[in-house]
């Protein structure tokens, strides 16, 4: 429970609180060098705790809901863009420039999922838009690993150097993300306490974010998973997109479950947005700091026009240092922090067995809204919450200590596997992981088309 208490702790929570957390521990899950299982039961643990205390407070419960964390449903949540299916279609993971590369002196890993990131990282490599993989190749091979990071980022892409645990240890962006907690939470504006409606103890199941609006301005994978786990616990969760910039598929229908999904153009559709957040109770934002601040959506600003908002931020880098500005993905992370050389052997890197920066930045970033709304319950206040893949992977990497796994062992996700109708196509999906007494065991709606609803409040 060590793991649990220190996520626990990071979010401003009870310590006494989580002697109502038990864990049912599977041996086989999530097996990686790095304690990857002990990041990701702690996450999901910490986002059950923080949904049963603000159930409790506001269905006036004695005492708090008992929680559990089942090692089986976490590994099939952290690996549910993979276990999603759609009429029967495996998802697809990784475009083919996704990958890694070998450059004149090591590697680069490249994320060009995202049509605008391909073109990008093409023109960077000074090659046309149809150019083959073997291309690409040829061009990674002419460069050094660090010549391509710089390259591609001055071109607006996405390649990262493989670095080693100590070659990272030295670098700037790490020295600022040891300074900062895993989780940032700051008081944004003075705001009367919030009046949570109560919630009435004898319905079923009890929802602890019912009536609470969320706007989700939040791209693969980290952000989405966060809004996800509200909308599973009753919350209105409107999901905006650019119209330009439509989400992929397979990771709209993954992380779409309990959300509708609107496309809003900020630049001309102003008022449209101001009127949501004049009603909004929480925003979550996943893209690069200070990359909304131009359409009014800092979290200063956010809160001076709507007093008592909890304003939920992820990034890959941080807020803070030389990468602040960048962009990121779990994948890309993993390589930097030297996540990819540790699980990496024969002279090539690895990888983490499931997108756990992403899947467990997500899950803390729903518990730390859960708690913001709980505090401000007591005592008011606009509210910011702050995470970054980078410094999830420091605690991954240094912050945990790996225990050998015990209990029963795990038989495959078979279990924590649902089917249902949608207007996607049938689904099979993973069941959330986040589970206390009397709480929700699944989604009250699965999965819309993108952008297919009005951006108002239902």
């Amino acid at each position: 429970m060590t793991d649990i208490k220190f996520a626990w702790t990071a979010l401003g929570g009870d310590p006494a609180l989580t002697s109502r957390l038990s864990t049912v521990e599977r041996t086989g899950t999530l097996e990686s060098r790095l304690p990857v299982r002990q990041l990701a039961r702690a996450c999901v643990g910490a986002c059950a705790l923080a949904a049963a205390e603000l159930g409790a407070r506001r269905a006036g419960l004695g005492e708090v809901p008992r929680a559990v964390v089942d090692d089986g449903a976490v590994a099939a949540a952290f690996h549910s863009e993979r276990l999603l299916r759609m009429d029967g279609r495996a998802p697809v993971s990784f475009a083919p420039l996704s990958r890694f590369w070998r450059t004149t002196d090591g590697w680069v890993r490249t994320h060009a999922n995202y049509p605008h990131h391909r073109a990008r990282l093409l023109a960077a490599l000074g090659l046309s838009e149809g150019a083959s993989v073997e291309e690409a190749a040829g061009r990674f091979a002419e460069r050094t690993a660090l010549e391509t990071e710089e390259a591609v980022y001055e071109a607006g892409g996405l390649a990262v150097a493989l670095r080693t645990p100590k070659e990272w240890a030295a670098h700037e962006q790490s020295a600022h993300l040891a300074a900062r907690p895993l989780v940032e939470r700051e008081l944004l504006g003075p705001a009367r306490a919030r009046v949570l409606p109560p919630l009435d103890p004898a319905t079923a199941p009890l929802l602890p974010a019912a009536g609470l609006r969320v706007l989700d301005l939040t791209r693969v994978l980290a952000g989405p998973v966060a809004t996800r786990t509200l909308g599973l616990l009753g919350a209105e969760v409107l999901r905006l997109d650019a119209p330009h910039l439509p989400e992929l598929a397979d990771q709209h229908a993954d992380t779409g479950f309990g959300k509708r999904s609107a496309a809003l153009d900020l630049a001309v559709g102003r008022d449209a947005f101001e009127e949501l957040l004049a009603s909004a109770d929480v925003v979550v934002t996943g893209y690069r700091p200070g990359a909304l601040d131009r359409f009014g959506l800092s979290p200063e600003a956010l809160a001076e026009r709507r007093p008592g908002l909890v304003v939920a931020q992820v990034s890959a880098w941080g807020a803070y240092g030389p990468w602040r500005g960048r962009r990121g993905f779990d994948s890309l992370v993993q390589v930097a922090t030297g996540i990819a050389a540790t699980e990496g052997s024969a002279g090539e890197p690895g990888a983490l067995p499931a997108q756990a920066l992403d899947h467990g930045s997500g899950y803390l970033l729903a518990a730390a809204v859960l708690r913001a709304l709980a505090e401000q319950s007591y005592d008011g206040h606009s509210r910011l919450v702050r995470l970054a893949l980078a410094r999830t992977a420091r605690w991954l990497t240094d912050g945990i200590e790996p225990a050998p796994a015990t209990g029963a062992a795990h038989e495959g996700p078979d279990a924590w596997l649902a089917e249902t109708d949608s207007r996607l196509g049938l689904l099979r999906y993973a069941l959330p992981p986040v589970s206390f007494t009397g709480g929700p065991a699944d989604w009250a709606r699965p999965p819309v088309p993108w952008g297919s609803d009005a951006p108002v409040w239902s």
